[in-house]
C-alpha cells in the first residue's frame, strides 16, 4: 500500500482536531494542537517546524510533530513544561506509520531522532524502536522519568475505600482538621474569566510555597503558562481550582480536563496555611470533582513526589528513545 507524506502547519493540525470525521487518537492534552501553538508561541525560536501528515490516499492516518535542528528532529515541547508526548495516529496503523516516518525522516537528512519523555504505551516505544530495531537502526532508550496516575472509581467514597487504612485516616483526618478551622470553599471554575486575578495569586502561591518551584519560574515559562491557561480556558479544556478558608484563599491548582483525564498540571499554597496541609487537600478536593465529574482517570503527571503515591498514584516510567537514521 502507497502512503503520501507531506508537511502541513500548526493551523492545519486545529482543523484535523476539530474534524469529526478523522479517527486519529490525540492521546494525551500535550499532543493537541492548542498545547503545541501555546508552547511554540513562547519557546519555538531557533527551530524549525516539521510537522509531518501520513495518508492513506485522502485519509489521514498519522501526524508526527516534529521540530529540527541541525538535522536531529524531536518532538514539539520541552521537557520542562511538557510532561510526555507521542505521535496521533490512527488507531490499528501503530507499526506502518511507524515505518513510513522512518523512511521520510531519512529522505529528507534527518539523522537523528530524540524523543523524551515517551510513555511504555506510546507508539514511539511500544512500535517504533522495534521496527528501527529491526532495520538495524542504533536505538537507545532509557529511562529518565516517571509519571503517576489513578484510574477514578464512580463514587467518593469508593475512592476513599481504595486507599490504604493509614492514608485514608490521614485524608480524613486532615479534611475533619480544616473544616473546623472555618468556612471551608473550594471553587472549581473551566473559565479564566470566571476567577478574576487568578494568575497572579497562583504565581504569587507557586513561588511562596517550594523554593524550587520560585527558582523554576522564569519569565519565558510564566509566559508559557499564561498563554497555556488562556488558550485552554477558550478550547474549554480547564479547571481551576481555588480553596478558601472564611473567603481568603490558601491554595490554587491549574488543571487540564481532556478526554475523560483530569490533569494536575500545577499547584501552588500560601505557606502560612502550611499547618492545615492546604497543598495536600486542595489536591484532595481536586479528585473530589473529578470523580463527581464522572471522569475515568486522575493524571497526576511527572514527578515522583510522595503525595501523588498515598493519594492513589501508579507510577508509570517515561523513556528517552534515541534512533540513529541511517
Amino acid at each position: 500500500m502507497s502512503y503520501s507524506v507531506t508537511d502541513v502547519s500548526l493551523e492545519n493540525l486545529s482543523s484535523l482536531f476539530s474534524d469529526s470525521r478523522q479517527k486519529l487518537n490525540w492521546s494525551s492534552v500535550f499532543v493537541t494542537p492548542v498545547w503545541l501553538q501555546a508552547w511554540w508561541q513562547v519557546f519555538g525560536e531557533g527551530w524549525q517546524l516539521y510537522i509531518r501528515e501520513v495518508r492513506d490516499g485522502d485519509t489521514v492516518i498519522g501526524i508526527a510533530p516534529f521540530m529540527i535542528r541541525e538535522n536531529a528532529a524531536c518532538f514539539i515541547g520541552g521537557t520542562d513544561v511538557c510532561d510526555y508526548q507521542d505521535f496521533i495516529v490512527a488507531p490499528g496503523m501503530e507499526k506502518e506509520i511507524s515505518t513510513v516516518l522512518l523512511d521520510d525522516l531519512k529522505s529528507n537528512g534527518i539523522k537523528q531522532l530524540e524523543l523524551k519523555h515517551v510513555r511504555p504505551d506510546s507508539v514511539v516505544y511500544s512500535r517504533m524502536v522495534d521496527i528501527a530495531r529491526e532495520r538495524d537502526r542504533s536505538v537507545e532508550c532509557t529511562a529518565e522519568e516517571v509519571s503517576v496516575e489513578m484510574g477514578l472509581p464512580g463514587a467518593w467514597e469508593e475512592y476513599l475505600e481504595r486507599l490504604s487504612s493509614k492514608q485514608r485516616h490521614e485524608v480524613k483526618r486532615k479534611l475533619r482538621r480544616l473544616t473546623e478551622a472555618g468556612e471551608i470553599n473550594y471553587k472549581w471554575a473551566d473559565n479564566i474569566t470566571t476567577v478574576p486575578g487568578f494568575m497572579d495569586l497562583f504565581f504569587r502561591m507557586f513561588t511562596e510555597s517550594r523554593a524550587d518551584k520560585a527558582e523554576f519560574l522564569t519569565e519565558q515559562r510564566e509566559a508559557f503558562f499564561r498563554n497555556i491557561v488562556d488558550k485552554m480556558s477558550a478550547a474549554g479544556l480547564l479547571k481551576l481550582g481555588v480553596l478558601e478558608l472564611d473567603g481568603r484563599e490558601m491554595a490554587s491548582i491549574i488543571c487540564f480536563d481532556y478526554n475523560n483525564t483530569v490533569y494536575l498540571y500545577n499547584s501552588g499554597y500560601d505557606p502560612e496555611y502550611n499547618y492545615l496541609s492546604v497543598g495536600l487537600l486542595s489536591k484532595v478536593f481536586c479528585i473530589q470533582k473529578s470523580i463527581e465529574a464522572g471522569r475515568e482517570k486522575f493524571d497526576f503527571l511527572k514527578g515522583a513526589e510522595i503525595y501523588k503515591y498515598h493519594l492513589g498514584g501508579q507510577e508509570i516510567p517515561l523513556y528517552k528513545c534515541e534512533i540513529r537514521i541511517k
